[in-house]
C-alpha cells in the first residue's frame, strides 16, 4: 500500500463518517477487512508513522488550544484525530500548528479532536482477518519525548504566545 492508496482509505471512510471519529473507526475496519493481511499491515504502518511524526510540542499545544486543556492521553488521540482529518490537515498541522486556524472550519470539542477509536482499527481488522494479533510493525519506537520547544500546555499565556491565531480563533 502506497501513501496515496492509505489516505484514500482515510478519506473515503471519514466522508462516508460524516466526520464522526467513533463512526469513522468503524468505517475503517469494515474497510480494512476487506484487504489482504499484508495490506492492513502496510496501512497500520503509514498510521504509525504519521502518529509519530505528529509527537511534536506545537501540536500538543493546539490540542490544548482546541480541547481546553491536552494531557498526555488527550493528545494521543488529538493525533489519531488529526491523521483522520486527511492529508492536507495533517500534512498542513505537522509542517505548522498555527495552519489548524484557517484548515478546520469549526471545531467542537465535545465530538472533535479524539480519535483514538482509529488509531486501533487497523489492529482489530487484522485481527479479524487473521485470528491473531498483528505483529510488531518494525517501524522504530517514538521518540521519548516531543520533538520542538518545550512549553507548559497548562499555560494559556503560553499557549497564545506559541500559537496566536489558533488562541485567537478557539481558545480560552
Amino acid at each position: 500500500m502506497d501513501e496515496t492508496e492509505f489516505w484514500e482509505i482515510v478519506d473515503s471512510t471519514r466522508e462516508a463518517a460524516e466526520g464522526d471519529p467513533e463512526d469513522h473507526a468503524e468505517l475503517l475496519v469494515e474497510r480494512l477487512v476487506r484487504l489482504d493481511p499484508d495490506s492492513v499491515l502496510d496501512f497500520a504502518r503509514h498510521f504509525e508513522a504519521r502518529y509519530n511524526r505528529a509527537y511534536t510540542w506545537d501540536l500538543w499545544a493546539a490540542a490544548a488550544v482546541l480541547l481546553g486543556e491536552a494531557g498526555e492521553d488527550a493528545f494521543d488521540g488529538f493525533r489519531c484525530w488529526l491523521i483522520g482529518r486527511g492529508r492536507e490537515v495533517f500534512e498542513g498541522a505537522v509542517h505548522d500548528a498555527e495552519s489548524l486556524a484557517e484548515l478546520l472550519e469549526d471545531f467542537d470539542p465535545a465530538v472533535d479532536g479524539d480519535g483514538e477509536e482509529l488509531g486501533y482499527a487497523a489492529d482489530e481488522a487484522y485481527e479479524q482477518l487473521t485470528g491473531v494479533d498483528a505483529p510488531d510493525l518494525g517501524l522504530a519506537p517514538q521518540p521519548p519525548g516531543p520533538e520542538g520547544t518545550p512549553l507548559d500546555v497548562d499555560d494559556d499565556t503560553a499557549l497564545a504566545e506559541r500559537l496566536p491565531r489558533l488562541w485567537d480563533r478557539f481558545g480560552g
